[in-house]
């Protein structure tokens, strides 16, 4: 046996175990559905470099790790778009279509390179009913989830994964989809992310032509604000509801208006 030697079983797990550490350090990004649409949240400091983008008209994508390998997967995904919906029709780019596009990529470099990519992402497209929206959530090495109202990737995704199943439901208005999202970005007990610190987008079905749109400035502060007070009336509009959940829930009123409050809007994707 030559010095040095090492078995593909072990030199896989030690790729994963170094992505995975890797993704691990980062902030979680949570991504759910909504009654309009999908709601991206994610805590981020920065103002110029984005985990949340647009890719196409409906398309949106999300990631957390080593910000220089998603921003590539990020860059190749609108190159996709753009050469397959201007030669063929713009209806012929989907979320699956960017899904087995990275999943190649992904899976290529994970086997092939010493080094794997830190890296998680998230490809959604908005449907014109929320039965057809699509959510696919990839890993460093190339496996796709299909995932189903909801997703976490990024941080402590398990943690967080679990605060928010206790607090979704189907159908939210985007106030209580923020809600819910916020409460499970916040440990027990921790402090929440000030409104400056976080990075917030939509895919809004209602929208004409581009699906996507940031919620920034003067228009989040107005929906966090909104969000918490929801959280607030609930138990007292529904007593019984709020008895059945459980500790720390943060339920939503089903009366709360479906459109947000009035304001400025990002509606560029960030580079």
């Amino acid at each position: 046996m030559p010095f040095g030697y090492a078995s593909p079983e072990q030199i896989m797990r030690d790729k994963a175990d170094y992505a995975r550490k890797g993704i691990a350090r980062g902030r979680s990004v949570v991504v759910l559905q909504y009654e309009h649409g999908i709601l991206f949240v994610a805590p981020n400091p920065s103002r110029a470099l984005h985990k949340i983008s647009e890719i196409y008209d409906r398309i949106g994508f999300a990631a957390v790790g080593r910000y220089n390998e998603f921003e590539a997967l990020r860059l190749g995904g609108i190159r996709y778009a753009d050469i397959n919906g201007y030669t063929y029709d713009r209806s012929d780019v989907t979320a699956r279509g960017l899904a087995n596009l990275y999943a190649q990529n992904l899976g290529q470099i994970f086997t092939e390179s010493i080094k794997s990519f830190e890296v998680e992402v998230v490809v959604a497209e908005v449907g014109d009913t929320a039965e057809t929206d699509a959510i696919y959530r990839l890993t460093f090495d190339g496996s796709v989830f299909d995932e189903h109202g909801m997703t976490v990737m990024g941080g402590q995704a398990e943690a967080v994964a679990g605060r928010l199943k206790e607090r979704y439901r189907e159908g939210m208005t985007l106030a209580q989809a923020l809600e819910a999202a916020l409460a499970a970005l916040t440990e027990p007990g921790g402090e929440r992310p000030a409104v400056g610190q976080l990075e917030v987008a939509v895919l809004d079905r209602n929208r004409p032509h581009r699906k996507f749109q940031r919620l920034a400035g003067p228009r989040l502060e107005a929906l966090v604000a909104e969000a918490a007070a929801t959280a607030q009336a609930a138990p007292a509009a529904e007593p019984g509801e709020a008895s059945a959940e459980p500790p720390g829930a943060a339920p939503g009123s089903p009366d709360a208006p479906a459109t947000g409050p009035e304001g400025d809007i990002d509606t560029g994707s960030g580079a």
